[in-house]
């Protein structure tokens, strides 16, 4: 479980990106570019991790930030797949993308999931399912894409692995 509320935990940068994942607070920001407060503590002091569309980062251009590497060798995981919780906000009218890839380690990518455009002015909850043959080991991948606005971003907060995995 990542709440943010100290630092990234174990997710790690991209290095095949164009920019990076901020961790961020609601009260540092300027208002309308996120969410008034995180999700975990529901206070504007609480951290969450942002991107922004900025005149810095072009429309289309990606922010990557991966998990650490999960087994695919527990009975567990392989039997009840294992999943992701997490919450989101993408709020703005010229707002990117968020893609959630399951990749594994020989570097093949699955799309979890793909959000384009305004989807509301809250924070919401998903579930993915980690689904996967064999044994290789795997990790889950948040892709930021940048929109048209510098005042329009994407953030997450509270990404938590399923106990099977």
């Amino acid at each position: 479980h990542c709440n943010f509320e100290f630092d990234l935990c174990e997710w790690k940068q991209d290095e095949n990106d164009d920019f990076d994942w901020n961790l961020r607070t609601s009260s540092t920001t300027k208002m309308g570019t996120g969410p008034a407060t995180d999700h975990t503590l529901q206070e504007p002091s609480g951290h969450y991790i942002f991107i922004k569309s900025s005149f810095l980062q072009l429309p289309g251009q990606k922010a990557r930030i991966s998990s650490p590497v999960l087994s695919r060798r527990n009975k567990n995981c392989k039997v009840c797949g294992g999943v992701i919780l997490f919450y989101y906000h993408m709020y703005g009218a010229h707002i990117g993308s968020l893609i959630v890839y399951q990749r594994t380690t020989a570097k093949h990518e699955k799309v979890l999931l793909n959000l384009t455009g305004n989807q509301g002015n809250f924070w919401q909850r998903k579930a993915l399912i980690l689904a996967g043959d064999g044994d290789e080991d795997f990790q889950v991948v948040f892709e930021g894409i940048a929109g048209k606005s510098p005042k329009d971003g994407i953030a997450l907060d509270d990404l938590t692995f399923s106990r099977e995995c």
